[in-house]
């Protein structure tokens, strides 16, 4: 059988989780081929359907649902965890229209929480999120939407906060902030996807027991990054929604799928959520 094509990105919290699967470690598990890229990249490797099992914003799975079905772990989900907007000069988010605003990516759940949270930001322009901050500092564009370390970082480039997306979204709604998960193409047979989803977790389960076996993997894919910010990514991003998003989890992803279709950014699909939810009788 051929190795299952699993993509993530080589963000810190991502090179953790999936160490065990990436080193063969997990005894039973498929075997897995690793493709690392950017989340955006990876979206739009899900739009076109061109891996097995791929970690996407939810914003991309809303547009890919009738393909691929989510797995219970391996997301990215939490509170005071979210993109945040900011800018050089503390300003009024309705100052912000009309303006360039920087966005990592138009799939990343980033890039939805800014349409959620003001549709009239529409003068968005996509980014690599490593460059957003640079060019806010030097006023290339008006504003950025930041993610993963840069939002443990921005102070140190003189910007300032202006909103608070995942902030936001908890106010409103009460949830926690969903950001990513790893979704399993539909049509692999029904007992694969169960290995799949047994895998995930397995390997989810032993980073987070032993943090120390992932360090030389995590490293190596992050040279640049100082420890104490990779230590903080991990901690921000992976938790217990990470093991499995539970019931609150769950309630969460519908909540910004069902305001992505209201808003007309995402068709309706309704199929089920998960993968394994499938009825295939």
């Amino acid at each position: 059988m051929r190795a299952l094509s699993l993509g993530y990105s080589p963000s810190p919290n991502d090179t953790h989780i999936f160490h065990a699967l990436a080193h063969s470690l997990i005894p039973d598990a498929p075997a897995f081929d690793p493709v690392l890229r950017d989340i955006e990249t990876l979206n739009h490797f899900a739009v076109d359907q061109a891996l097995d099992v791929v970690k996407v914003s939810f914003h991309a799975l809303g547009l890919v649902r009738k393909q691929y079905g989510l797995l219970h772990s391996g997301g990215a989900m939490g509170r005071a965890c979210g993109p945040l907007l900011v800018a050089r000069k503390q300003v009024r988010p309705e100052q912000l229209r009309g303006l360039e605003i920087a966005i990592p990516g138009r799939l990343t759940s980033a890039a939805l929480l800014t349409r959620l949270f003001d549709p009239a930001l529409r003068n968005l322009s996509v980014l690599p999120y490593h460059e957003i901050m640079p060019a806010v500092q030097e006023g290339t564009v008006a504003a950025g939407v930041i993610i993963h370390d840069s939002r443990l970082t921005f102070p140190e480039y003189g910007l300032q906060m202006v909103v608070d997306l995942g902030g936001g979204w908890e106010e409103a709604t009460g949830h926690p902030i969903p950001l990513a998960g790893i979704a399993v193409r539909r049509d692999l047979d029904r007992a694969l996807i169960e290995r799949v989803e047994s895998a995930v977790g397995d390997s989810v389960s032993r980073a987070r027991k032993n943090r120390a076996k992932t360090r030389a993997y995590v490293r190596q894919l992050a040279p640049q990054m100082p420890d104490e910010v990779i230590e903080a990514q991990i901690d921000l991003y992976v938790n217990d929604y990470t093991s499995n998003y539970g019931a609150v989890g769950e309630a969460a992803i519908r909540e910004i799928l069902e305001r992505a279709e209201a808003s007309g950014i995402v068709d309706r699909c309704d199929l089920p959520l998960f993968a394994l939810d499938e009825d295939r009788s």
